[in-house]
């Protein structure tokens, strides 16, 4: 990818359909098709409609070039529905997804389509300035290392050392989500967008995009509850 491309990667959105309806209008309207729009995972569960936004995702991405990353939720609704590995996805919120198919554990009603939006979910995406990735990745390695460990690599979904050390040894720009924030994370080397749209309830509640290589935040308050 040359390095003048426009990208526009996406938050943690976690069910709230009406406020990702909402932000992607807003990108539509100001940027079109022309940049790649990287989404960072976790699209369902815990807010009240994680259906229709699979359903608006799949419509978004036939017109527009679209990367969508493996969030921690979409792997464990993935081992629910092919492993029947339910109690871990049931404890983080994926009950609400249930609900939302008509489903219940056991009996998960997931079209076919939707199936494959999820197995296709990729672990990272990377081109020569920036790394994406729905957790994060070990600031103690470099991102050529992280890659080359599986067990670095088993961490890509879940990682949160990179946030709180906010010191690393990338040699390119990490953006994720996963961990839920107040404003943005802009550190050397590292852009944090999980601004926490599903809980507004504790303070956070805002859906956030950023366009690369501007650095350009663009943000949706949350409107689902």
């Amino acid at each position: 990818m040359p390095n003048n491309e426009q990208i526009i990667a996406i938050g943690d959105i976690h069910g709230c359909a009406v406020s990702n309806e909402a932000l992607l209008k807003k990108l539509d309207k100001d940027y079109g098709s022309v940049p790649t729009y990287v989404f960072l995972g976790d699209y369902t569960d815990r807010g009240p409609e994680s259906k229709k936004v699979v359903e608006d995702l799949i419509v978004f991405n036939s017109n527009h070039e679209c990367v969508f990353l493996k969030g921690n939720h979409d792997q464990m609704l993935l081992d629910a529905y092919e492993n029947g590995k339910w109690d871990l996805w049931l404890s983080n919120g994926g009950s609400t997804t249930l609900e939302n198919y008509d489903s219940e554990p056991g009996h998960f009603n997931m079209p076919e389509e939707h199936y494959n939006f999820f197995k296709n979910t990729v672990l990272y995406w990377q081109t020569e300035r920036y790394f994406f990735v729905h957790g994060g990745i070990s600031p103690d390695l470099t991102v050529q290392e992280n890659l080359e460990s599986d067990y670095e690599r088993n961490q890509f979904l879940w990682q949160r050392d990179h946030v709180y050390t906010r010191k690393n040894r990338w040699e390119k720009t990490v953006v994720f989500g996963h961990t839920p924030v107040k404003e943005p994370i802009v550190e050397e080397n590292m852009i944090g967008i999980d601004t926490g749209c599903v809980f507004k309830s504790r303070g956070f509640g805002v859906l956030t995009a950023v366009v690369l290589p501007e650095m350009k935040f663009i943000q949706q308050e949350s409107i689902d509850f």
